[in-house]
């Protein structure tokens, strides 16, 4: 029997000149008759899902005569049992019948069968993802027993080990192209649906609607869930992540997404803990950075939380405990309690740029909303309206430029919330590796309501980026000279950048709501070009 002392497989080492076995989680549903997840059971109920495992192979050299009276054990621990489902070969390779389940939960060890040939296919499944108490390493063992004495126990002659690193789960910044567009079709939103639909046209992506009767007027489908990836050396699965807000879309990400080729997972407190920051929204990923000396390749994941030493509102325990053990897009937690709703998406978003890092972070600032309003004042458009021409059930009333300048009380909470936003500014150029030029202040007005920050118009940064076409909720700014003056800024900002700015009339069936255009969108996107398993944590 071959041995040997190389750590290639029986270690795991990170890095471009790291070694080690991958293995994925058979999260997906590749039997279109089965109700479950391919790895929620003991059986391979089609090839395919064979694509989704890595095989591990037992090769033997020497006499047949070996086996009169040593016996081969492969065996993992309790806790390993619990992560991974092994199977073995036993037959022709062209029918399911063939993989007999030998490790998985409640089966630790198992007595390879006389060996017939040179090798012993093998091929394990994942069943969890790295989690709080499971940092994603799997360990194998084979031993060779020595059952030649009638008089003693077994001995163990010598044993072998493989190593598995279990892949994560990774997110995709908005900076990464664009595959397919999802958005919920309600009661009230036919016209934000159709200019969704010529925004994916333009981007050249699939668009998927979920309509009414499955989301039962539950349009906030970036708060449902994440769409991410899991990679391994010989396949990459997309993976939905499907958030513990449990809304009317609950069943959505289970029902429509999950299924051939595509994984689910998802995490629930034991308590009743979930609190609106739960939702996807406040859940986001920066593109590659470089901060204080350290590469991020993969970006930092962005959530919202409470000020340090606050007692607030934050992301439920679950949620962050996965979050944080896949290792490869280290947590930045930044203050949104300030906000109603409370996601990070209502002042942040991240486009694409032709230089610099690649991309440029936008920023909601109210102080820039007040130098354009003032700017426009002098030059004699105080008489300027907002929310001129708004079409909805309720009436909307008008303001002009001049009234908003007057209003003390709006100032002084626009002050707040500049100051709100300064703060995570701070964080993210220190965690994100930002300068100032890497950054992009949009002009935006917050108003109070219970204390706590909401649009006062529609959300400009809360958009659906789509490579270089951007879908950008409609402000319905004061006109002037026959154009918006928040539109013109905008663009006059963005589009320097090679980018396309289409606005979206998202006000009565988004805004009212308390939700802009990224809250009622989602997206899948192409995986990194680099490879998870390359990097340093």
């Amino acid at each position: 029997m071959q041995y040997s002392t190389s750590p290639v497989w029986r270690q795991w080492m990170w890095g471009p000149d790291g070694y080690g076995a991958i293995l994925l989680v058979n999260c997906d549903r590749d039997e279109v008759s089965s109700d479950a997840q391919d790895n929620c059971d003991q059986c391979v109920r089609c090839l395919q899902d064979l694509e989704d495992m890595s095989v591990m192979v037992l090769r033997t050299q020497g006499p047949e005569s070996l086996f009169d009276d040593h016996r081969l054990i492969l065996h993992t621990s309790s806790c390993d049992a619990e992560r991974a489902r092994v199977f073995h070969v036993c037959g022709p390779e062209d029918s399911c019948e063939a993989y007999r389940c030998v490790l998985g939960p409640d089966r630790m060890s198992y007595e390879v069968p006389r060996l017939k040939g040179y090798e012993e296919r093998f091929y394990v499944e994942g069943l969890s993802f790295p989690d709080a108490g499971f940092p994603g390493i799997l360990s194998f063992h084979i031993t060779l027993l020595d059952d030649s004495n009638e008089d003693y126990s077994e001995t163990p002659i010598f044993t072998d080990t493989v190593v598995f690193r279990v892949a994560p789960w990774i997110m995709t910044p908005s900076t990464l192209p664009p595959l397919e567009v999802y958005v919920c079709q309600v009661r009230n939103n036919t016209c934000f649906v159709e200019a969704v639909e010529e925004l994916a046209r333009k981007a050249g992506c699939k668009l998927t609607i979920c309509p009414q009767a499955e989301n039962r007027n539950d349009r906030w489908i970036q708060d449902e869930m994440e769409l991410g990836y899991t990679q391994a050396p010989h396949k990459t699965l997309p993976v939905v992540f499907d958030s513990p807000r449990n809304g009317e879309l609950q069943g959505f990400p289970y029902k429509r997404i999950l299924g051939l080729d595509f994984g689910y997972v998802t995490r629930e407190p034991p308590d009743s803990s979930v609190s609106g920051l739960d939702s996807f929204g406040n859940l986001e990923v920066s593109p590659p950075v470089v901060a204080n000396g350290k590469e991020y390749p993969l970006g930092r994941i962005l959530i919202g939380g409470n000020l340090p030493g606050s007692r607030g509102r934050r992301v439920t325990q679950v949620v962050r405990d996965f979050l944080h053990a896949q290792k490869v897009q280290p947590l930045v937690e930044l203050f949104v309690d300030w906000l109603a709703v409370g996601h990070v998406d209502e002042f942040l978003s991240f486009v694409p740029a032709p230089d610099g890092k690649g991309f440029r972070l936008l920023l909601a600032s109210p102080g820039a909303c007040f130098r354009l309003f003032q700017e426009k004042q002098k030059w004699g458009h105080g008489r300027s309206l907002l929310f001129e021409g708004v079409i909805g059930d309720r009436r909307v009333q008008t303001i002009s430029i001049n009234q908003v300048l007057s209003n003390q009380s709006l100032i002084n909470f626009n002050k707040f919330a500049q100051s709100c936003i300064d703060w995570n500014r701070e964080v993210l150029k220190r965690e994100l590796g930002l300068g100032e030029s890497d950054i992009i202040d949009i002009p935006q007005l917050f108003k109070s309501e219970k204390r706590k920050a909401v649009a006062f118009f529609p959300d400009l940064v809360n958009m659906l980026v789509l490579g270089k076409h951007l879908g950008i909720p409609k402000p319905f700014g004061p006109i002037i000279n026959g154009r918006c003056c928040l539109e013109e800024k905008v663009r006059s900002l963005l589009e320097p950048l090679g980018l396309h700015c289409t606005f979206i009339d998202d006000f009565t069936p988004y805004h009212m709501l308390h939700g802009e255009v990224h809250c009622g969108t989602n997206v899948r996107r192409e995986p990194f070009a680099f490879k998870w398993w390359h990097m340093v944590p």
